[in-house]
């Protein structure tokens, strides 16, 4: 009970009830020593620094919330346990536990050690034979040439025209789901009181951690306990930042007291202006449309946004009839006033599995437990294997004796099993927003900390580019490679970020580490003479770093610096002798004074880093900007037709109702603000992108609940002002 008053304090006699149903109920079912083992790994992975989020079903229930295993009040969210764990539940309960992608194999070699290696292994998965690998396969065993098999491949629906590919037909057909080969589970964790190879054969693949020939549906079958350690790089930006902050401003955050940041007003604003680049879930162009399409400013609408954003969701319709109802609540018609008292909190929407649950037991009278059963069917799970068509007569039967109309008990139904296939679990969706607060916190109050701490983990919706200009749009004096700054990785230096060593592209890796340990072993580089002697570097990678400016410290301009690095290189290559009173031996020559071109300088960024680390504007011709506007600009030009410029950050392809290929794309333009753009069929086809750089868009402002965005009918390529079209 201490981690209940720890959460709730010692008076909250609702939290005591609920804590004590359910360890009762833990502990019936035989998962006391489940809870345990979880808390355990964490309490391991707090000793060691290791950041977790724990999210999934398991965010329903209080015991995991008061051991600090989740971060999610149950009780404020309105969270059932039966969602989690019941009498009803077929198959174990499991927790996600998520880890920074660099702490994880660390998890996994305690959980070995701690429990034993016999009594431990990985959870296997079975790849199975689809359509396109089936063809391809038998396409190669019945000899067809690889262009065939390719067309045959690429074709949903195809009609045999010969005897070979009827053959590939009929027997294709047979291999559907047919397994191919054991693979690794993305998280899955194994652990029993007897031996692991008294249920499934082991292997050690070259991971070098023991895996079980089973998937996670026959270790359901089985009764074994698994645990899904799972790992993911916005963790790993959590905790970088935090040891940045700590290293450089002498800071330690309590990355845990979130209810502080959930009533932060200047998170809040970021929220609602969408400004989420390099956030946790909630930084993709489709997620910061909805963010402002609902003016989002609090943690229960990012919940429900966490969960509307998926693609199910936004296909049904569900999403704009929820961002509707969201600005007009007035106008919402339930179908009965049971059902304003069940779903008011998301608008008569049922948006989280939750929602299903709550609505079957409450309005049809069905049990938790069973309820629960219900929604796992709804969502296709195990339906063979549970009551789902007694349980349907149950509710039908429930809602006639207690009055409701037959078409209102259909159409409540008909709800539930629509959304029921795709409705995001609510305590998922609560550990998400939680993370999203987390990483929001950081980005506002120490934001060159935060994107140093997403560059280097390589981790995000967007290319690494765009986080490099998110850095400086924020504060960050970025600064190019430099041998006596930079380290392997980017590096915050006083007031200035050093790109790392691992940016630079055709740099070896060995080289690269081998600058940064000798620096600390013998100081700093001292002049072009003393990087020689130390590092011995290959000429074509000195000129990298030469063209990359990582000798500026030498005062030489890159082309001197290139013209006596070729000579001295040779010279210390083929010197056999050293002089004992390190003489001057060497003959003295006079170079030309060299003329510096910011152009040349640009081209040696964007060829070496792939990107520049100032404004990617300047590599535009200034003639292209007449007559264009900026992103600042489109709530004044609604409906109008007008020209923009942008730089292409990504796209995302879908297809219309007629399987028309169309897409949205994103873009950033002159000021540095994100623009996003809608490309229907015709004008994909005929304007397609042509990879990164800029583009000449001409198009309609459109608007959709204050999100404006360009409705594109023509769009042309720009190359850069040296030529090169990258």
């Amino acid at each position: 009970m201490e981690g209940c008053v720890a959460r709730y304090g010692g008076r909250n006699r609702e939290a005591r009830r609920r804590v004590e149903k359910e360890l009762e109920m833990i502990s019936n079912l035989g998962f006391t020593a489940y809870f345990l083992i979880v808390w355990d790994i964490l309490r391991y992975a707090n000793e060691r620094g290791f950041y977790h989020v724990g999210r999934g079903s398991g965010a329903n229930s209080i015991v995991a919330y008061c051991l600090r295993i989740t971060d999610v009040d149950p009780i404020k969210l309105d969270l059932y346990f039966e969602r989690f764990l019941n009498p009803n539940r077929a198959s174990p309960p499991d927790f996600d536990i998520d880890f920074s992608w660099q702490d994880r194999d660390a998890i996994f070699e305690y959980i070995f050690m701690r429990h034993g290696r016999k009594h431990v292994a990985l959870l296997g998965m079975y790849n199975t034979f689809q359509r396109r690998a089936i063809v391809r396969e038998l396409g190669k065993v019945f000899g067809l040439p690889k262009e065939e098999i390719d067309r045959l491949a690429m074709q949903a629906e195809w009609t045999p025209e010969d005897k070979i590919q009827g053959w590939i037909k009929k027997y294709g057909e047979l291999l559907i789901n047919f397994p191919t080969n054991l693979s690794i589970h993305a998280g899955g964790v194994l652990i029993s009181e007897n031996p692991i190879h008294a249920y499934a054969v082991t292997e050690r693949p070259p991971k070098g951690f023991v895996t079980a020939h089973i998937d996670m549906f026959e270790a359901d079958r089985i009764g074994l306990f698994k645990f899904d350690i799972l790992s993911q790089r916005g963790l790993g930006h959590i905790k970088d930042a935090l040891d940045l902050v700590a290293k450089h401003r002498g800071k330690h955050i309590d990355i845990h007291a979130v209810e502080k940041f959930l009533e932060d007003p200047l998170l809040a604003e970021k929220i609602r202006k969408a400004d989420t680049i390099g956030c946790f879930y909630i930084e993709s162009p489709a997620m910061r449309q909805l963010l402002g399409k609902l003016k989002c400013s609090d943690y229960l609408t990012l919940v429900a946004a966490s969960s509307i954003i998926r693609p199910g969701v936004a296909q049904s319709g569900m999403m704009k009839q929820y961002i509707e109802r969201y600005h007009d609540p007035d106008k919402v018609v339930y179908l009965h006033p049971k059902m304003r008292e069940l779903l008011e909190e998301t608008y008569g929407v049922m948006v989280y599995q939750e929602d299903v649950i709550k609505v079957a037991h409450h309005f049809g009278g069905i049990s938790l437990d069973e309820a629960d059963i219900l929604r796992r069917a709804m969502s296709g799970k195990y339906r063979s294997e549970n009551k789902f068509g007694q349980l349907r007569d149950k509710f039908f039967a429930n809602c006639r004796a207690f009055g409701y109309e037959e078409k209102v008990i259909a159409e409540v139904w008909r709800q539930m099993e629509s959304f029921g296939g795709y409705s995001f679990a609510k305590g998922h969706s609560a550990s998400f927003a939680v993370e999203s607060y987390q990483s929001l916190y950081l980005k506002t109050y120490y934001p060159v900390e935060f994107y140093v701490a997403v560059i280097n983990n390589f981790g995000g919706f967007y290319r690494t580019e765009f986080y490099f200009h998110e850095l400086r749009r924020h504060g960050g004096n970025i600064q190019l490679p430099c041998l006596n700054h930079s380290d392997y990785l980017t590096a915050i230096c006083g007031d200035e970020v050093y790109v790392g060593f691992i940016h630079m592209q055709g740099l070896e890796d060995q080289l690269a580490k081998q600058i940064v340990e000798e620096r600390h072993r013998g100081g700093p580089y001292l002049s072009l003479e003393d990087v020689l002697q130390r590092l011995r570097p290959a000429p074509e990678q000195l000129n990298l770093l030469i063209r990359i400016g990582a000798l500026r410290f030498t005062g030489l301009d890159k082309k001197t610096l290139l013209w006596e690095a070729n000579f001295k290189s040779k010279r210390i290559a083929t010197k056999v002798t050293v002089s004992l009173f390190g003489e001057e031996t060497e003959p003295h020559f006079t170079l030309p004074s060299f003329e510096e071109n910011r152009l040349e300088d640009l081209k040696d960024e964007l060829d070496i880093l792939g990107f520049v680390v100032g404004d990617f504007f300047e590599l535009l011709e200034e003639r292209h900007l007449a007559g264009s506007i900026t992103v600042r600009d489109l709530p004044d030009y609604l409906g109008q037709q007008i020209k923009i410029i942008g730089r292409f950050v990504t796209l995302k392809e879908t297809r219309t109702i007629k399987r028309e290929r169309m897409c949205f794309g994103t873009f950033l333009d002159v000021e540095g603000n994100w623009l996003d753009t809608v490309h229907f069929p015709p004008v994909y086809r005929q304007y397609p992108f042509l990879g990164t750089g800029f583009y000449e868009i001409l198009g309609t402002v459109i608007e959709d609940f204050g999100v404006y965005s360009v409705e594109v009918y023509s769009m042309h390529k720009l190359g850069y002002k040296f030529g090169t079209n990258k």
